[in-house]
């Protein structure tokens, strides 16, 4: 056996059974490839979701949970639970150490996509994904009273473009029996993706949302042309919620603390990175059981290595005799069919691992335009490593089963033909 290393004899033998080994190899790559891929994009998944808004160091609305205050302030899922006074904003917003807010005003939609009221600030300093500004794939932030910017999902769905008009409807249906069409909004603005709730969403100016709303809730309007809408004091009395940016993050507890025991009116101060975290325990449930799925393919894929080594085992008798009668020990024979299962096992997980990353590269702008889960670096680390080992052991321990089969087989044993 010394001028066979082992290794070497194992690559012959899987080379003799061609067919069989490349559909184990197969196999076994599928399932690493499934097993990678889930980790990455779990993994993008969650660091997208937590990153949905950042840079923003607060947000404030009226008493609630954090959670749902969360959920209708970036989400725009469900409603408040009541609105804040536009003193308390400009009482907040005057706080020292408060370098800029902005106001949001929820309550109308348009064809079931959420209006959501704001200044042209939103656009400044909202931020995505770790740090990345809202950009316009076409036109500009609205400035005039009936201006509207529609997000990329919702344009691509109703197919709008710039200088499109739209009407904003009171409430949240996809139908409304109660629309503000005495005052159609022209579309200056369509927004990139962004792959957040962003995308999903329409923005007019504050003052819109104020003047839309003179007329009451019935849309009846009131009568007056735009121009003329325009030279009234649209100050709104009450809005949604805020975001609120801080000079420095170190005093953000210190002022959640104030608005937290604000005298005037109950309201609630939220550092969005923490509620995002609180969200995620609650929804990342089915993350993790997808990985747990993921992890039973991998095991899958193993036991095929386990069977295809127990299959050719009682074809490979007389292959062994022939080895023992060559000089081979018992411990030969052992280590020959462990080093089998571990190159197959090793062959799969660097080909998955591969196929991983082509397929990651390949998809990765769509993953990150359509869902906005940003994947992280794209090139194998310790990581990849980690599991490629890992596979390798563990199909090297399962071999071990037949290889022990095949030790005890006796020389004698393997010459007599069995009829």
């Amino acid at each position: 056996m010394a001028q066979f290393p082992i290794v070497s004899l194992a690559l012959r033998s899987i080379a003799n059974r061609a067919g069989t080994a490349l559909l184990t190899i197969l196999t076994v790559a599928i399932s690493v490839t499934l097993f990678v891929t889930v980790e990455k994009v779990r993994h993008g998944a969650r660091a997208s979701f937590e990153n949905t808004i950042s840079g923003v160091d607060l947000i404030v609305g009226a008493r609630s949970s954090s959670v749902n205050l969360l959920l209708y302030s970036v989400f725009h899922i469900g409603d408040a639970t009541n609105n804040i006074t536009w003193e308390s904003y400009e009482a907040v917003a005057g706080a020292r150490d408060v370098a800029w807010t902005v106001p949001i005003s929820l309550g109308d939609s348009h064809r079931g996509y959420r209006v959501v009221g704001t200044t042209p600030g939103y656009f400044e300093h909202y931020r995505y994904g770790g740090g990345r500004a809202i950009r316009f794939e076409g036109g500009a932030p609205f400035t005039g009273l009936f201006d509207a910017v529609v997000g990329a999902e919702a344009a691509r769905a109703l197919g709008y473009g710039v200088g499109d008009e739209i009407i904003v409807a009171h409430g949240m249906g996809e139908v409304s029996f109660i629309e503000h069409d005495a005052n159609p909004f022209t579309i200056t603005g369509i927004l990139a993706p962004t792959g957040t709730p962003v995308d999903r969403s329409v923005f007019v100016s504050l003052e819109a949302i104020e003047a839309i709303h003179l007329e009451g809730p019935t849309g009846a309007g009131t009568g007056l042309s735009p121009e003329q809408l325009a030279e009234m004091d649209l100050t709104p009395g009450s809005i949604t919620a805020f975001l609120v940016g801080l000079n420095s993050p170190v005093t953000a507890l210190r002022l959640q603390r104030q608005v937290n025991t604000f005298p005037s009116e109950p309201l609630q101060a939220i550092i969005p990175g923490v509620a995002l975290a609180q969200l995620w325990s609650v929804v990342g449930a089915a993350e993790r059981t997808l990985a747990a799925v993921a992890a039973f393919v991998v095991l899958t894929g193993l036991v095929s290595i386990l069977t295809a080594v127990l299959t050719s085992l009682n074809e490979r008798r007389r292959e062994m005799a022939i080895l023992r009668a060559l000089g081979a020990r018992p411990g030969h024979v052992f280590i020959l069919l462990v080093a089998e299962s571990a190159v197959l096992a090793l062959a799969g997980a660097v080909a998955g691992t591969a196929l991983t990353y082509a397929g990651l590269t390949a998809f990765a702008p769509m993953l990150e335009a359509r869902f906005g889960i940003l994947l992280p670096a794209l090139m194998p680390g310790l990581y990849d490593l980690a599991i490629i080992s890992a596979v390798t052991g563990v199909a090297a321990l399962l071999g071990a089963g037949p290889a022990w089969r095949a030790y005890q087989n006796s020389l004698a044993d393997g010459m007599t033909v069995r009829i």
